[in-house]
């Protein structure tokens, strides 16, 4: 694959972002100053969907109080898995799975198209494939001063990344 446009990204944290929430408003990633981030393309409808949401939701609830949050970003570009809208997607989350941290406006993570927040992250600690990304759940663990720490896979289970959360926050 080599570069892509994507390693021509400006921005040196993510804090620089605006994004937007599962109805469509703005909202900049500068709230999350100073906190531990895990940054996951989400999708409903993915054999990883169950025990990803399961685990993001242990960890989010085990170290919300420290500091730590989960930013999950619906993604419909692996084989249709979220087909339905972004409130569809905040829903599914919030009731299947209690997710209580931000499910974001549904985006794009590879392609023409990709959401700038993910062409940041992708450029930051690109992955196996170069800085394409590979599947749904891929994570990326952003330390407190908005930058990347580590990328990590769809088959690399949430709780398999606690120590890695726990060093973020400064527990480790």
């Amino acid at each position: 694959m080599g570069a892509t446009s994507s390693s021509s990204v400006s921005e040196r944290s993510i804090h620089q972002f605006t994004v937007k929430d599962s109805s469509g408003k703005d909202f900049g990633l500068s709230n999350y100053q100073g906190k531990v981030l895990l940054v996951v393309n989400v999708a409903s409808k993915c054999g990883f969907t169950e025990s990803n949401y399961t685990q993001l939701t242990q960890l989010y609830c085990r170290y919300k109080d420290r500091g730590f949050v989960v930013l999950a970003f619906p993604c419909n570009q692996f084989m249709n898995q979220e087909p339905g809208t972004s409130q569809d997607a905040h829903q599914f989350a919030c009731t299947r799975f209690k997710a209580e941290y931000p499910v974001f406006q549904k985006v794009r993570v590879n392609g023409e198209k990709t959401a700038p927040v993910y062409k940041f992250l992708k450029a930051s600690k690109p992955g196996l494939c170069g800085s394409r990304i590979k599947w749904n759940f891929t994570k990326f663990l952003v330390g407190k001063d908005g930058r990347v720490i580590a990328r990590y896979g769809p088959t690399t289970s949430p709780l398999s990344i606690e120590k890695d959360i726990k060093k973020a926050l400064g527990e480790a």
